[in-house]
Order: C-alpha cells, then structure tokens, then sequence
C-alpha cells in the first residue's frame, strides 16, 4: 500500500526522500509528495510516478524531511489529493499510511470549527486536529491528537519552527533507521539498506521525536527502549542485478529461495502448537491463500490431520469453530486482514503461528510462534519467491509431522527448479499473448497450483485468467469454451490422471486450444494438446513446484510480450495493510 519516508540528518534531504520513494515503489502507489523544512514548510506533490521528476537536486532545501507514495483509498488519485498534506497554516505537514475510520466524522467537527479543507483524503484531519492542539510543541500535539483517531496509521509530522519530526505508529508498520549523525523512517526496510543497518521496528502505540543526532522513543508519555537490530539484507539484494524486471531475477532465485524456505524449519524448531495439534487453521489471502490450499491437500492424506481454509478478509467477520492451531501466512508479515485472524484466535485462546519473510514484522509480534521463510527481499508486486518459500515451509511442516516420508523429495527440490527455469515457452506464450481470456484446471493439489498460475496472468500480463478443479467446468464454465479462450491445463500421472485425460478430450472437443503440463514423452497428453510443457518426471510434491515455476514464467513472458508494467501492475500493492 501506501509507503512513507522520513530524514533528519545533515544532508540535503530532498534526494535522499525521493531515492527512497523509488525503492518503495514496489509497494504500489499513484501519486507521490515530499516535504522539507527550511525557512518554512516546502511541499512538492504530484500525481504520477516518482521516476517521472527528471532532477531531484534543484528541488526543496532543507536536512529534515517527509515523503510518501500513496495508493487512493479516499479520492481520487490527483495533486490534491497527495501527501503531504498540511493545515490552515501551511506551517505543519503530515504523511499517513493507513485508514482513519472515523475521519468524517472528525472532519464535518473540523469545518464546522473553521477550518479549511483542500483534499478528499482522510489524512488531512491529522493535519488540522494537530494545528488546534498545537502550542509550540509538536510532540506534546501529536500526543494530544493521536487519542481523538480510530484506525491504522504509519504517521510521519514536520513544523514550521521544529528542527525535528514525529513519527508515530498503530496497526501500520513503520522503522527507524539509526545512522551516523542522521535518522531514518520509513514503512520498511528497503529504502534504508543503503545507509545504515542498525534498524528500530516501533511498537502499536509508539511516538518517536527524530533529531540529526537523536532520537527518543516514547510509549504514551513514558520513554520506551527499542532494540536496535542488526539487519543482514544489503544493497545488493534489492537491485536488478542485470536481469530486464524484478520479477524475473526472483523467479530465477527459487531455487535458493525453496533451499532455504525448507531448512527454517526443523525438528527441534517445529512450534510444539503443530506438533499437537489435531486441526489446523490457515488463514491467508491473496497467494498466500493458495499455498494454504496446498498444504491442505497435502498434509489430511500424509497426516490425517484436517485443515480448515479461510480467507483473511472474511475471517474477521464470520463466526467460525475454532481448531487447535491457527496459521496464519503472510509475505510481508503486515497483510491487515491475516494479522486481525491472528489476534481473533488469541482473544480465544487459540495457539497461533504466523509464516512470514519480514522478521520482526507485526505478524511475528503478534502470533505466539513464527517461522521465517528466509526468501530475501521481493520487489516485484506479483509474488513469486515468497509463494515458493511458503510452500517450502509448508512442505516441511508434513515432512516432519509425518516422520520424514519426504525429506528426500525436499532435498531435490532446488535441483528441481533449476531444470525448468530456462524451458522454452515461446509457443504457449503465442497463445496465451492473443487471448483475452484464459481458463486454468487442475485437479487435486494441482488445481491450487492452477490457481495461484491463473492469479499471476491476470496480475501481470491483465487478461482475464480464472481456475477451476477440472471437473467443475461442467458446472457452468464450459458454456463459455470456444477457439478464442485457450485452456491451461495440468495433467500428470496420480489418481486422478484418466479422468484429466477426459476432461481434455471434452475441452477439445469444443474446439477449445489447451496448453498441457504433462510428464515428458506422455504421448496420450501431446495427442490432446497443443502445446505441451514438458514436467520432468518426479514426485507429486517437486511437480507441484515445478508447474508453479513455469506458470511463473508463462505469465512473466505473456506479459512482457504485451509490453506491460511487470513489477507495478496497475491498481495493485505489494503489501495490503488495510482492509
């Protein structure tokens, strides 16, 4: 969603601000701000992109500084309607990650009260509420002012006067970056990688007072000591590294991704909460939701342990029975509606483990146990690594639960993905590149793995791309077959294999053109298809993480052949922190 960035510090901070905009820009946005103080409040604001400004360094003066890329959620995108935003007086600027449920309210209060409003967004009442309550102390009016809003904010405050800013957090995540002489903020870590590596992650209910040479942290009223930690990521894992799109260099790092992903978890570092447990609930969305579905139809047949699936969004708001266990999957460890299944579960004292790849983000402050998946940092708004990793883990999660049955399987799996990554795909990509609406079936496992391949089209490449379980075609779908919707089909060896078999021969039947998965040298799956993705001949398990490879890249290339933005999609976000 949204992404923010803070500077004090004795450089010019106008290019600083803006650098890290762009290394945010991954989280998706419409419009982009950065405000300094100088004299006074500076502001420049835009709709657009941030790569858009062709020269940052006759831009505003000032060391200390606000920025921020914003994802509408109230107005349109516009000038206007960017941060920063400021009060009646222009003297203060604030920049916001979150929702203020309770704005309109606030907002009728405020103009009644006189106050002028210039934009449709929520964040400006931050603004005018800390103008009232301001007396010469910025950090006493953010106190005052932060207790009148409900919802989630990330808040980042200058004013005119101040040789400091406030940072300020609940429910939205936000860190500080510790350098020499100068102090960092953002929503995470990814702008603050080229300057320092001792990192703050703020608690719910935090406000920070940043100065050049200090900082204090404060919880209410009373000074609150944060960690500092040691972050291992560096520069490097977050440039291109000569590949044409972010995306592509992370498909092509899975299988170091999944060699990891399988060692975070281990006997001895197993929770003892799954370990127990005699059902389990995954809660997930997006991506996230689809390695959940995996995990089911992976672990009931080895373990016999039964697994309810439910959506993040809807979780919160439906009455649920409660399992033993609930897991809750999220990539940035900041996904609004996974974090509020987590708390639900812990309000009913029910056992909860998060899976994430950000440490020390919300979900692992949240959750009684966590499990990193050690993919590294994705840029790419699509996952792919991550979604990779999860699945790891999630593997290893049955692996061990069953006593080891595929330990072997699993120590094969990065050999796996590297047999498939350079797989020649230009005639499925003719096919798919012309079409305006693709269909995905699979069966069994296979056909959450036809999911998360569906999701990834139409994220990238933005041609309407649906999956079903093979046999529900014939529930309604099939009347929409004809030679202008290609078919994505799985189909390898297992139980339900004949029937995939007849459910292709029907699909052709209606002169439908399918795009086969199958084991190499399968004769009776080339003879229905055509085209044919060769799967090396494996175990279930390294098929499902081969074919999800592949459908990785027959969305990567169908995009790129239509010239489409593939690391910033239109309308999407990397990280959805609200709901």
């Amino acid at each position: 969603m949204c992404g923010i960035v803070g500077y004090a510090g004795y450089r010019r901070a106008a290019p600083i601000l803006l650098q890290g905009l762009r290394r945010l820009e991954y989280r998706g946005y419409d419009s982009y701000g950065i405000a300094t103080l100088a004299s006074e409040v500076c502001v420049h604001k835009k709709a657009g992109k941030v790569s858009d400004l062709p020269d940052s360094q006759g831009m505003l003066q000032g060391t200390i500084g606000i920025g921020h890329t914003r994802w509408a959620t109230h107005g349109i995108p516009s000038d206007v309607n960017a941060h920063p935003h400021q009060d009646c007086t222009d003297k203060i600027a604030v920049v916001h990650n979150g929702i203020i449920e309770n704005y309109a309210h606030l907002k009728r209060e405020l103009i009644g009260r006189g106050h002028t409003f210039r934009s449709e967004t929520d964040t400006e009442v931050i603004a005018h509420l800390i103008e009232e309550a301001y007396a010469g102390d910025l950090l006493e009016a953010v106190r005052i002012t932060l207790p009148l809003l409900t919802g989630s904010y990330a808040l980042l405050i200058i004013s005119a006067g101040e040789d400091r800013l406030i940072a300020a957090r609940n429910q939205s995540p936000l860190v500080l970056g510790i350098g020499d002489g100068e102090i960092f903020a953002a929503s995470d870590i990814t702008p603050l990688l080229e300057y320092t590596s001792r990192i703050i992650y703020l608690d719910d209910g935090d406000i920070a007072e940043l100065k050049p040479d200090s900082y204090s942290v404060y919880f209410g009223d009373s000074p609150a000591e944060r960690e500092i930690k040691e972050i291992t990521w560096t520069p490097d894992t977050v440039q291109k590294g000569g590949f044409a799109h972010y995306m592509l260099k992370e498909i092509f790092e899975q299988p170091d991704a999944i060699h990891r992903a399988v060692h975070a978890v281990s006997e001895e570092t197993l929770p003892s909460s799954l370990r127990q447990a005699s059902s389990i609930t995954v809660v997930a969305c997006g991506s996230s939701y689809h390695a959940g579905m995996i995990f089911r139809y992976l672990i009931e047949p080895v373990c016999g342990i039964p697994v309810r699936l439910e959506l993040g969004s809807e979780y919160k708001y439906t009455p649920v029975p409660f399992s033993d266990v609930i897991i809750g999957i999220s990539q940035s460890g900041e996904t609004a509606d996974t974090l509020s299944a987590i708390r639900k579960g812990i309000c009913n004292n029910v056992k909860t483990v998060a899976i994430t790849n950000v440490l020390n983000s919300s979900i692992t402050r949240s959750a009684h146990d966590t499990i990193l998946m050690h993919a590294g940092p994705e840029i790419s708004v699509a996952a792919s690594k991550s979604f990779i990793a999860q699945v790891g883990v999630l593997m290893q999660i049955v692996n061990i639960l069953s006593g080891g049955r595929c330990h072997d399987i699993l120590d094969h799996a990065r050999y796996a993905l590297e047999q498939v990554l350079l797989t020649d795909l230009t005639e499925a990509v003719d096919l798919c590149s012309k079409a305006q609406h693709l269909f995905y079936v699979g069966r069994g496992v296979f056909y959450p793995v036809m999911m998360e391949g569906a999701l990834k089209m139409k994220e990238i490449s933005y041609i309407h791309a649906e999956a079903y379980a093979a046999g529900e075609l014939k529930h309604g779908p099939f009347a929409l077959l004809s030679p202008d919707t290609p078919v994505i089909a799985i189909c390898t060896p297992g139980p339900a294999y004949e029937v995939m078999l007849g459910n292709m021969k029907e699909m052709k039947a209606r002169g439908t053109p399918i795009v086969a998965f199958g084991n190499e040298d399968d004769g009776d799956v080339s003879d229905i298809a055509d085209v044919v993705i060769p799967l090396p001949k494996a175990h279930m398990w390294t098929q499902v993480l081969t074919s999800t490879v592949l459908l990785q890249l027959l969305a990567y290339h169908t995009a790129n052949r239509l010239g489409r933005e593939i690391d910033m999609p239109r309308n999407l976000a990397k990280s959805v922190t609200v709901e």
